[in-house]
C-alpha cells in the first residue's frame, strides 16, 4: 500500500450559509454607490448635450442641438453600471434577510 491510500480523505469544510447579515451593509454600500453613479451620469449627460440659438432678422431664432458622443456614451455606461449595482444590492439584501432553513412540517395522513 502506498502512503496516499492509507490516509483518510480530508472532509471539505462547510461553506458559508446564505444567511449573512453583513450582506445588508454591502447592499447599502452598493445603493449609495449607484446613487453617486446616477448623479455622475446626469452630469455627463448635461455636458454632452449642447444647445445653440442663432438670431435671425424678422424671424424666430434658429435652435440647434449638438450631442457629444463621448459624454453621452459615458452617461449611458454609468447608468448601466448603476443598474447592475442596484440589481446586486437587491440580491445581497435578499440573502441577508433570508432564514437559514425551513423546518419540515409533518403532513397529516389522509
Amino acid at each position: 500500500m502506498t502512503a496516499a491510500t492509507s490516509e483518510a480523505p480530508v472532509a471539505d469544510a462547510p461553506g458559508p450559509g446564505l444567511h449573512q447579515p453583513l450582506r445588508a451593509a454591502v447592499a447599502a454600500g452598493e445603493v449609495v454607490l449607484a446613487v453617486a453613479l446616477v448623479a455622475l451620469a446626469v452630469w455627463c449627460w448635461n455636458r454632452g448635450v449642447l444647445r445653440y440659438s442663432y438670431p435671425v432678422e424678422n424671424h424666430a431664432p434658429l435652435e440647434s442641438t449638438r450631442y457629444l458622443g463621448n459624454w453621452v456614451g459615458g452617461a449611458l455606461g454609468l447608468g448601466t453600471v448603476a443598474g447592475v449595482l442596484l440589481l446586486d444590492a437587491v440580491r445581497q439584501l435578499l440573502l441577508a434577510v433570508r432564514t437559514r432553513g425551513r423546518e419540515k412540517v409533518a403532513e397529516p395522513d389522509v
